[in-house]
């Protein structure tokens, strides 16, 4: 899954890609570099981040939407958690909603999949963006979460949502410690328990820094480094702004033995 950030504040490359033309031919180059999902998104969820309006939301990610759908084959997400956004960016083209709050954010945002028929990815969160590194506290990382992960799966599915249509994600950098973030990348295959696609967007993070010993590094390498790990533990999907890389290091590491990579 490649990474279309049209925000000016985003982590690791706001503002790049804020002006549409710049969004629709980065996520173009991304597909021509072997995507197989993008992600576009128009609010930054990185820790401390200041909300957006609904307005701004859809004015930033409508038209990259629009322009992007017509001109490729693969399936678009829109990363958000307003339902008005979720709506308009499926009328618009996209396939899937990418809800962080694991689609409890906002309480329409249930009937939006329902009626647009959208898949669903369902991520982990302690808290919101603006309080979620104040102090995350877990007694079991990778129980806790993969408990609200099947909380999550078991009401959207007594709502009507089709199984096959939910992702879900533990939440790598989302009210977690680095101690907690390395916890859950170590021991992803625990979620497959639970019966559903996983998706991990560990691309470029905090933690990947720390591991490294030094936060103002290029996390390229670390970022491949621990998609081969995914891998390893049967992960689906893998959300990443450096798609060549990653691809081109998956495509080696299964031709010389690694484990088959699909």
């Amino acid at each position: 899954m490649g990474i279309v950030n049209v925000t000016p504040d985003s982590f690791s490359d706001g503002g790049q890609f804020l002006d549409v033309g710049a969004a629709v031919d980065h996520a173009l180059q991304l597909v021509a570099d072997g995507a197989e999902l993008l992600d576009i998104g128009g609010e930054s969820t990185r820790p401390y981040s200041e909300p957006v309006t609904v307005e701004q939301e859809l004015q930033r990610v409508l038209p990259v939407i629009e322009h992007v759908s017509d001109r490729v084959l693969i399936p678009v997400s829109i990363d958000t958690s307003k339902a008005a956004v979720a709506r308009a960016a499926i009328q618009a083209g996209a396939e899937i909603i990418n809800d962080v709050t694991g689609l409890e954010g906002d309480p329409e945002m249930v009937r939006v999949a329902l009626d647009t028929s959208a898949g669903v990815c369902v991520m982990h969160m302690q808290g919101t963006p603006q309080t979620m590194q104040d102090n995350p506290t877990y007694g079991d990382v990778v129980a806790e979460v993969c408990d609200y992960l099947q909380q999550r799966r078991d009401a959207l599915v007594a709502a009507g949502i089709a199984r096959e249509r939910i992702c879900l994600d533990p939440g790598i950098g989302f009210g977690k410690t680095h101690e907690h973030n390395i916890t859950l990348m170590a021991q992803c295959d625990e979620f497959h328990t639970l019966g559903c696609p996983l998706l991990v967007g560990h691309s470029r993070k905090g933690f990947l820094g720390k591991l490294i010993g030094d936060k103002e590094a290029d996390r390229t390498y670390a970022t491949i480094g621990a998609a081969l790990s995914l891998a390893v533990q049967g992960v689906q999907i893998v959300r990443v702004h450096d798609v060549r890389a990653v691809r081109e290091a998956l495509a080696a590491f299964e031709a010389t033995g690694g484990i088959e990579c699909q």
